[in-house]
């Protein structure tokens, strides 16, 4: 008898044990870990890459953005003005500080095709990160501050392309003196530079894709 009666109390108890849980409400479903979250980031970073006419370039420099920018196609697309921004940066100050130094005897063009070069490279810098900074205020999609604002960072990114391009011309006129390197200092100047105008082409690229306008292209 008193083994039945302790066999109903365990009875008992399983089933309050049973309806509490039920009644309880269901815990929220975990959220992704940050190593989830990250692949997610990464790989939406590579997929809008692709709309870039220098997908490599796009993904070495701003993969390692992920993190901060998620899936946000303006997010993205900011960090990508101010990628093009510390690249025009670190060109402009590469040949101020004798990068492209022309006291090895190159000519007075190869000289005057630097000093252009580095104030190329200063107003490229400015217009990207006067474009990063409009993205801030950008406002919702849709409105007429939206477009307003979008068409300013279209200008001025599309102007920083051309003060790449026009560096670039500048150099291909210059024609080196002899003796201390004036070609070899061109070259190491076109690299950055064109390391400037394919990061600021993808930037370009990344804030046209914001554009709720069908026409949409490469630079």
């Amino acid at each position: 008898m008193r083994r039945h009666h302790h066999l109903v109390l365990l009875a008992c108890l399983l089933v309050l044990v049973l309806a509490a849980a039920a009644a309880s409400p269901a815990k929220p479903k975990p959220s992704p870990s940050a190593a989830v979250a990250r692949a997610i980031a990464v790989d939406f970073v590579r997929r809008s890459c692709r709309s870039t006419r220098y997908p490599r370039v796009c993904e070495s420099t701003l993969v390692p953005c992920a993190d901060a920018v998620g899936r946000s196609p303006r997010r993205l697309a900011r960090a990508a003005l101010v990628v093009s921004a510390d690249r025009a940066r670190n060109c402009s100050a590469y040949i101020r500080g004798g990068g492209g130094s022309t006291a090895g005897g190159a000519s007075k063009a190869g000289s005057g095709a630097m000093k252009d070069c580095s104030e190329l490279a200063r107003d490229a810098e400015e217009r990207l990160r006067q474009s990063a900074a409009e993205m801030e205020r950008m406002g919702r999609a849709g409105t007429p501050r939206f477009a307003w604002s979008l068409s300013n960072v279209q200008t001025w990114a599309s102007a920083a392309l051309t003060d790449t391009s026009t560096c670039l011309d500048s150099l291909a006129q210059a024609k080196g003196g002899g003796g201390g390197g004036g070609k070899e200092d061109r070259d190491a100047v076109k690299r950055r530079v064109v390391a400037v105008a394919q990061a600021t082409s993808n930037a370009l690229a990344l804030v046209n894709r914001l554009d709720p306008a069908p026409h949409r292209r490469l630079l």
